[in-house]
């Protein structure tokens, strides 16, 4: 019940920050913005105890650090720098994340997965292209946190045809809208403009963290649920 609660504080407060940045309030939500995630944080360390609990936990709160670092990225590009170091922590837990969760099922469609594989390619070599030209000193940075964001995603599209459903659509969506966030980031900052892009960013951001979120948790109450049966 306390979860619920706590993730119905986090869409509140999400909404309240999105309809800021959306009516031009940039320094309001400036301020709102390191309250967005401890709600969510709070809500994962409220549920009941299941075996990879700790590394959802360690991910949601890099993210708020890296939330909070990158308040001040236009001070200078070594904020910039450490929010991407932050970030990059938080994907890598997502991947062990992913990969602990409990397969349901035997992977049988190869094909569709196959197929992912080749779009998330075809994805990071095409925004790679797009933005290598324009990173200066970003470009082992920048190209290391693709690969790992890459890879966070193809283990979503991995575990959607392992894992119990409708836990994975939601991780899978989750996954989809952060990789959406960061190459609307890159795309701002290291090609061109983008309108309303702190709207756009922070709204598949904010989505990304919320689903990845509930999928693991509704995951987990199955976990719960069946030990408690055994």
């Amino acid at each position: 019940m306390k979860t619920a609660a706590l993730l119905k504080t986090y869409i509140a407060i999400a909404l309240i920050y999105l309809a800021l940045l959306l009516f031009g309030s940039d320094d309001l939500a400036w301020f709102l913005k390191p309250l967005l995630l401890p709600s969510l944080i709070a809500a994962v360390a409220a549920s009941e105890k299941f075996p990879s609990k700790g590394l959802l936990l360690f991910a949601l709160l890099f993210s708020w650090f890296g939330d909070i670092v990158l308040l001040f990225a236009a001070k200078g590009e070594i904020y910039f720098i450490a929010g991407l170091v932050l970030f990059l922590s938080a994907h890598i837990l997502y991947i062990v994340l992913f990969g602990k969760q409990p397969k349901v099922r035997s992977n049988k469609q190869k094909p569709w997965l196959f197929l992912g594989v080749l779009c998330i390619v075809g994805y990071l070599f095409s925004m790679l292209y797009v933005l290598f030209p324009n990173l200066g000193g970003l470009k082992i940075p920048v190209t290391v946190y693709a690969v790992v964001i890459s890879t966070m995603l193809l283990m979503s599209v991995k575990g959607f045809f392992e894992w119990k459903s409708p836990a994975n659509y939601y991780i899978l969506v989750g996954a989809v809208c952060f990789i959406a966030s960061d190459s609307l980031l890159a795309f701002d900052k290291f090609y061109k403009a983008i309108p309303l892009s702190s709207f756009n960013i922070m709204s598949t951001y904010l989505a990304a963290q919320f689903f990845i979120a509930f999928g693991i948790l509704q995951m987990a109450k199955k976990q719960v649920h069946l030990s408690e049966a055994v």
